[in-house]
């Protein structure tokens, strides 16, 4: 390729014409394969002496970018083919090296996130996903809104101080239109939400109070199984967990038998049980008035049954009461069901590539594919 005659130089870091100063030596541009030949872009680059920046520059080409040998339609190329493959799949598949397509990948994610359009945001899911062992979690926060869903930031660790980057990146105007937050019950996040979202309704939706709620029933099985085996009685409750812990609708016709043959026994499991079903009834109210109502009378009861992981969770959900009613003050329209959809989204793209080695390169990965971030203008597009 060759400089039209007479034409000027574009200085690349205020992008306006300057003078031109000399010419290096010539570079290789790599472009989007056609026929399974490479395809390569020869040019010298030229310097120029820019007045308005002061100093002598490298002139803007409008197919490259910076230091890249990759073509800015390639690097677009192989970003979407990214997005649909593991990175390693999309290198074998165009003869080239995973660092490029990482390179493509982080051009496109960081323009994107430079020119993305935040708009009105009226509600956003809070939670944490675990990346890596040795308890290393990554804090996400999408955008939950009816017909928009989509990852807005992603921060390191589960801590205070990460999720208050999320905060200072949306900035106050972004962050004080919000009308509702989704989050699970983890005290950090509660404190935080209230401090910066003191005017949002926050929610504390049925998901998580029936994740744990199973898990406090399967820890009564398990502690009185192994109460059972001790004293030498029958084994009833012998592969009865997922009976106990599957909704009766989804069970098939053997378990309903044998379930209905467990139910007959006077057990602290039993009752476990028939406490976890009855809170179930509590999604069916419409009226936050009527729902609370429930739910003080089966904090009651269960305050009385004597079981101890029960009455934990009973004890959970007096002091969130107030929480868990947004949902049906918000009638019922938002959940964190979105944000859990989401959550499995960011685990496929991790299992994907088998994990990623650095946090950057896991961050760019999941901006790329659940962040809907705009993508660079191209000339042609190729499928």
């Amino acid at each position: 390729m060759r400089t039209r005659k007479g034409s000027a130089a574009i200085c690349s870091r205020c992008h306006l014409p300057a003078r031109g100063y000399d010419q290096l030596a010539e570079r290789r541009f790599e472009f989007i394969p056609l026929w399974g030949s490479f395809v390569f872009l020869l040019y010298a680059m030229r310097r120029v002496d820019c007045r308005r920046c002061g100093s002598v520059i490298v002139e803007e080409v409008p197919w490259g970018d910076g230091k890249r040998t990759l073509t800015k339609a390639y690097m677009l190329f192989l970003a979407r083919w990214a997005r649909r493959l593991s990175w390693k799949e999309t290198a074998e598949a165009f003869r080239t090296s995973w660092d490029r397509v990482f390179d493509a990948v982080e051009h496109v994610v960081t323009w994107g996130l430079e020119h993305r359009t935040l708009g009105q945001i009226d509600a956003i899911g809070v939670d944490e996903i675990q990346y890596a062992k040795g308890h290393k979690y990554l804090t996400l926060v999408y955008q939950i809104d009816i017909g928009v869903t989509r990852l807005l930031w992603v921060g390191k660790e589960r801590t205070i101080e990460s999720f208050e980057g999320f905060f200072t990146a949306m900035g106050q105007e972004v962050i004080s239109n919000i009308c509702f937050v989704c989050s699970d019950m983890w005290e950090p996040y509660l404190k935080l939400i209230r401090e910066r979202c003191s005017e949002a309704l926050h929610i504390l939706d049925r998901f998580h109070i029936v994740s744990n709620m199973n898990k406090a029933l399967d820890k009564v099985r398990a502690e009185e199984t192994d109460r059972m085996k001790r004293e030498g009685r029958d084994p009833i409750l012998k592969k009865s967990r997922w009976l106990l812990l599957k909704r009766y609708e989804n069970l098939q016709s053997e378990q309903r038998f044998r379930l209905r043959d467990l139910l007959r026994y006077n057990l602290k499991t039993v009752r476990a049980y028939l406490l976890k079903e009855a809170i179930q009834q509590l999604w069916d109210y419409n009226s936050p008035a009527w729902a609370g109502k429930f739910l003080d009378e089966w904090c009651r009861q269960t305050m009385r049954s004597r079981i101890g992981p029960m009455k934990k969770i009973a004890r959970s959900l007096r002091n969130h009461r107030e929480l868990i009613l947004n949902c049906f003050r918000a009638q019922k329209l938002l959940s964190s069901g979105v944000v859990e959809g989401l959550n499995n989204k960011a685990k496929v793209t991790m299992r994907k590539s088998y994990g990623f080695r650095t946090y950057r390169v896991l961050q760019l990965a999941l901006y790329h594919s659940l962040g809907k971030l705009p993508e660079p203008e191209s000339t042609h597009d190729f499928f």
